[in-house]
């Protein structure tokens, strides 16, 4: 469980700024807009969007742009939660890769997924991805040497 918990109004923002960030989602292939949001320790909202590549391989998930504009322009440490929004009727969970660069940066960290409908999912990510591989296994890896 993260350190923090975020307050209904940082929850609000959070759905908020993820609407928000699925308006700029370019997504000219899979018509599929997402966005995101991610709270960090110090209580900052970090938004990102989906960007397709007519390569498709090259496209970034919103959840993989909120984080690395956030570490880019912010120094980002640690995420608290993360709030991912689908132009859906039934809400959509971060794809795997998503998932790992999330563990990166908050291995328990508060999941929200919300769309159109009244569905949503909570969660934490060490649900999403259980038996991890982050940080940790390579420190533990480096001490046993």
């Amino acid at each position: 469980m993260p350190q923090h918990t975020p307050t209904p109004a940082q929850w609000a923002a959070l759905e908020q700024a993820a609407r928000d960030a699925a308006r700029r989602a370019y997504v000219p292939y899979s018509r599929f807009a997402v966005g995101a949001a991610i709270l960090d320790a110090q209580g900052q909202i970090h938004p990102g969007c989906n960007v397709e590549n007519a390569s498709y391989g090259l496209a970034n998930c919103a959840e993989r742009t909120a984080i690395y504009s956030a570490r880019v322009l912010h120094d980002l440490q640690e995420i608290v939660a993360v709030c991912v929004y689908t132009p859906t009727a039934t809400p959509t969970s971060p794809c795997g890769a998503c998932r790992q660069v999330l563990n990166e940066f908050g291995p328990g960290m508060l999941v929200r997924c919300i769309c159109d409908g009244s569905e949503r999912i909570d969660t934490t990510l060490d649900v999403l991805l259980p038996h991890a591989f982050g940080p940790k296994n390579l420190s533990d890896a480096a001490s046993s040497t």
